[in-house]
């Protein structure tokens, strides 16, 4: 057993136990948690319900006992644009929380967490870790792309439509038919955004079965997975397997390696460090920097194809085929371990079906990784762009600023056409401690594209990104402007340069100028209370994972 439990205190759990039907003779097995954030309000989360019992039907037959709890499953979406967006990644925190709270307080002998949404699988993650008991992560699979007049949807071309619809270049009845077409199931958006990007981290660092981060969901491939996932649970409970028994930094490097090659969300440069960080690894910027300058993009799907949606991806091997062309190239290490086997294993069990959709290294897509990390006078610490979604005729950029407090304001000044070709939007406060909670900028973004205006405006700015985000979108900028950071001294009028290639992000102020502007200077606080005041309060910059878990 993993726990140590005294008799007077077994046989207390065991009366409660017995009056919710469980036996004599079942309270003494294993008891193993499904860890679930299945919900009505969050269609990634959704189908996780359906594979339940068969779990709990494996984990019996091997011998132990699966009981279900329930736990938060927010979906960034239900709440984009607008005040509960704040929420969204505080909450990966607060999972984490839950995590660690529902295995300890209930002496949990091993875990199957599941989850599949942006904040929920880091969130599991990083609980899991803390932990340290016997843990498999099942996720809930990707949606079916929605289409319209023969052309693919996702979630976020709604927002482009809006934008469209209130410039008057499509109707409104075009627009609502894209909000009804959009999301034709359950499962997690079909982009390469911050769903499928955790996804694939959860499988890379080892935690889900082959394959399960680029199935289909409700599919009889994904019901499978969840009774292999069942199944593996058991064997590590009996072996004593923990997660910090088969983890190293080379899983966590293997992780951004992947992101690299694929375009993975930036999300991911607060997620995988925040994680990291809780089994004592060292993932930063820096690290992602390093590794972007070694690792080619391999694969581009929606937003960094026009077309390419995670079916694609799934029917030309998915994230093992993607594995399988890193390995070949020396590009992964394929000695790291997981719950399921080795990367070299996920590798050999993996075939590439269509080099059209994952090219081999040799052939790459762009000669570095996806993501790109940034300094200069306005990001002392970093700022973060992913420029497999940006045109590379916006790869050099040069603007004069115009400059936004809040998302909102920024957002209606682009939908009253304020905002002209050339200039670079800031859009400042949002971060994690100045907004508070550091909500996505992807509605401003999704308006940009909307006007069809993806390379002739840039944005800078202290919040995030959805992973769904397209444009010349430069986030993450720390330190953010509630802390002093050189973004709340910029003013209307100076020029920006942004060089991608040189990996600079500068404005044309002199040190003495900010200097001068600081004098007096003093932060927006915008109002927050209960959790988000709690955030603002312990919370670290972007730069370091915007995590209250940071020791």
């Amino acid at each position: 057993m993993i726990r140590d439990w005294n008799e007077e205190s077994l046989d207390h759990r065991n009366a409660l136990l017995y009056a919710m039907g469980v036996t004599e003779a079942d309270a003494q097995r294993p008891i193993i948690g499904l860890v679930n954030s299945w919900n009505e309000m969050n269609p990634g989360h959704f189908p996780l319900k359906d594979v339940v019992e068969e779990m709990k039907r494996e984990i019996y037959a091997a011998g132990a006992l699966a009981l279900e709890l329930p736990i938060t499953g927010i979906c960034d979406g239900i709440c984009s644009n607008t005040p509960g967006d704040r929420y969204t990644l505080p909450a990966r925190d607060l999972v984490s929380t839950e995590v660690e709270t529902v295995a300890e307080l209930n002496m949990l002998e091993g875990m199957v967490i599941m989850a599949t949404c942006d904040k929920v699988v880091p969130g599991m993650l990083m609980g899991a870790l803390r932990v340290n008991i016997p843990t498999v992560m099942f996720t809930g699979g990707f949606m079916a792309p929605g289409e319209l007049d023969g052309k693919m949807l996702t979630l976020t071309h709604t927002k482009q439509a809006y934008a469209a619809y209130i410039a008057g270049d499509v109707t409104r009845e075009h627009y609502k038919n894209v909000v009804r077409c959009a999301c034709p199931t359950p499962g997690a958006c079909p982009f390469m955004g911050t769903a499928n990007t955790m996804c694939a981290t959860a499988e890379v660092l080892g935690f889900s079965p082959f394959g399960n981060a680029s199935v289909r969901s409700q599919t009889p491939a994904w019901h499978e997975l969840a009774k292999q996932a069942a199944r593996t649970i058991v064997q590590a409970v009996r072996e004593q397997k923990r997660p910090l028994d088969f983890l190293t930094q080379a899983n966590f490097e293997n992780v951004v390696r992947y992101m690299m090659a694929t375009g993975g969300s930036t999300n991911s440069l607060l997620h995988i460090p925040a994680i990291a960080r809780q089994g004592g690894f060292d993932i930063t910027p820096e690290t992602f920097d390093r590794i972007s300058r070694e690792v080619p993009v391999l694969s581009t799907i929606y937003p960094n194809h026009p077309t390419y949606t995670m079916a694609d991806f799934s029917a030309a091997g998915g994230l093992g085929a993607v594995v399988r062309e890193l390995l070949a190239a020396g590009k992964v290490a394929g000695e790291a371990k997981g719950m399921f086997g080795t990367i070299a294993q996920m590798a050999e069990a993996s075939r590439n079906a269509n080099t059209d959709v994952i090219h081999p290294a040799a052939d790459p897509i762009n000669a570095q990784g996806g993501l790109a990390v940034l300094h200069g006078n306005i990001a002392a610490d970093s700022a973060i762009v992913k420029f497999s979604a940006v045109e590379k005729a916006a790869w050099l950029f040069e603007g004069p600023a115009r400059v936004y407090d809040s998302q909102d304001d920024a957002w209606h000044a682009i939908l009253k056409d304020e905002i002209k070709s050339g200039d670079v939007v800031v859009i400042r406060y949002e971060g994690p401690k100045g907004s508070p909670g550091m909500p996505h900028m992807e509605t401003f973004m999704a308006a940009v594209l909307g006007k069809g205006l993806g390379t002739q405006i840039a944005l800078v700015s202290d919040g995030r990104f959805s992973g769904a985000t397209g444009g010349l979108a430069i986030g993450h900028v720390s330190p953010e402007a509630y802390e002093g950071g050189n973004i709340a001294l910029i003013q209307n009028g100076d020029r920006i340069r942004i060089d991608i290639a040189a990996r600079s992000l500068t404005v044309d102020v002199s040190d003495a100028e900010f200097a001068r502007r600081r004098e007096g200077w003093q932060p927006i606080v915008k109002p927050a209370t209960g959790w988000l005041k709690l955030y603002r309060q312990s919370t670290t910059s972007a730069h370091r994972g915007a995590t209250v878990y940071w020791d």
